[in-house]
């Protein structure tokens, strides 16, 4: 069989790893296809080369396709997110001069308490934080505003800027902000380049964020079935691979090639391992989960996540519209299609309660063998999309 080109657009990051191995490790060429990877240099030219058809479907924020289903961004083209690429995954941390002051005040970098961490942060610095952030409409934001609008730090109290995830560590370096929130590497870049250091994994603000999607044009994904089932199947394979334990190893050297991150594969290692060094200091914590790619219907593109995604936005630009529409931007309906005669044992709902779940808890699935792991948001909160109209 002949094998089809499908266009890929990723940004140099640890989660766009499904990508970069279905095509490295053959789950691709079994589907017939080539992932033609191409890299971009920001998420606004990424979601640009997507809506503009210069690529066939991109590693994506999950808050992209909402944002412009809303109409934000000066972007509206119709965008699918088929499957979720990686659940969590993105680390907070602070400058040099901000990591002295919390030492000062007798931080112990705990990298775990989210409460704490935002009272001691508060206490350290005062007026506005100017935080970098990848993207205006990303998952960063969200943690962020949710995180500092329940504690001590005050969502008045943050100021956030785009900053390419490449050139996180220069900014911090310069002075041009004050901390950040990054997928990995370029926290640990940060740590290694000793112009930072990382107080909060965005695990501990929400344990179940699903942080990037894959993401092609609506009437792609609608008029090319054939191919979208082969990628959305390619890449479901390759994010079981990398699930395993002995897989990190060659993941991270895969992923370190000068042709994507161009990092040694040490640093990548830290994500995919969830071991992290925080600080020059030398500290490190063990994280498990804090990067998911496979298991626990990790993959599934919840409609209730989107929807949690559109009413924060809604509310805080004062929209008006309908939210069951906007959600449905997260295509539940084409990943059941696409994936229902391959084995995956896929959830019985298309929707659940966000942050209810608090230990690995049994759901009714295809196969009855699916287990959802712990989704709690640091306040307790439980986000029910049922109430919302």
């Amino acid at each position: 069989m002949s094998r089809v080109k499908i266009s890929v657009a990723y940004m140099p990051l640890v989660d766009a790893a499904p990508l970069i191995i279905a095509q490295e490790m053959g789950f691709a060429d079994a589907e017939a296809i080539v992932l033609d990877l191409i890299p971009a240099p920001s998420w606004s030219s990424l979601r640009d080369m997507l809506a503009f058809g210069r690529v066939d479907a991109a590693h994506m924020l999950s808050v992209i396709p909402v944002a412009m289903r809303l109409g934000l961004g000066g972007m509206t083209t119709p965008i699918a997110a088929v499957s979720t690429l990686s659940v969590n995954g993105n680390v907070f941390g602070v400058g040099r001069p901000l990591e002295d002051r919390l030492r000062a005040l007798g931080s112990e970098f705990g990298f775990a308490d989210a409460r704490n961490a935002a009272s001691e942060l508060a206490k350290a610095h005062d007026g506005v934080l100017t935080v970098g952030v990848p993207f205006p409409f990303s998952m960063h934001v969200e943690l962020l505003r949710y995180w500092a609008e329940r504690t001590d730090l005050g969502s008045d109290r943050i100021e956030f800027r785009t900053v390419p995830p490449p050139l996180m560590a220069e900014a911090l370096e310069a002075g041009d902000i004050d901390a950040f929130c990054v997928g990995e590497p370029w926290g640990s870049v940060a740590v290694d380049r000793g112009v930072g250091a990382l107080l909060l994994p965005g695990q501990a603000i929400w344990q179940g964020a699903p942080e990037k999607v894959l993401a092609t044009r609506t009437d792609w994904a609608e008029s090319e079935p054939d191919l979208l089932g082969r990628l959305i199947r390619a890449v479901w394979q390759a994010s079981r691979w990398l699930a395993k334990p002995e897989s990190k190893t060659a993941a991270s050297e895969i992923l370190g090639r000068a042709i994507y991150l161009d990092l040694p594969s040490e640093i990548i290692d830290r994500s995919l391992s969830g071991r992290l060094i925080l600080s020059s200091h030398g500290e490190q914590r063990r994280n498990e989960d804090f990067l998911r790619f496979h298991g626990s219907a990790s993959t599934f593109p919840w409609r209730s996540q989107a929807k949690w995604i559109a009413h924060r936005i809604i509310e805080r630009y004062g929209l008006s519209t309908d939210i069951n529409a906007v959600a449905g931007v997260f295509r539940a309906d084409l990943y059941r299609q696409h994936m229902q005669h391959i084995g995956a044992d896929l959830p019985g709902a298309s929707e659940k309660l966000e942050g209810a779940i608090l230990h690995p808890t049994a759901v009714a699935s295809s196969r009855g063998q699916l287990s959802l792991l712990p989704d709690r948001f640091f306040d307790g909160a439980v986000f029910d999309p049922g109430a919302l109209v």
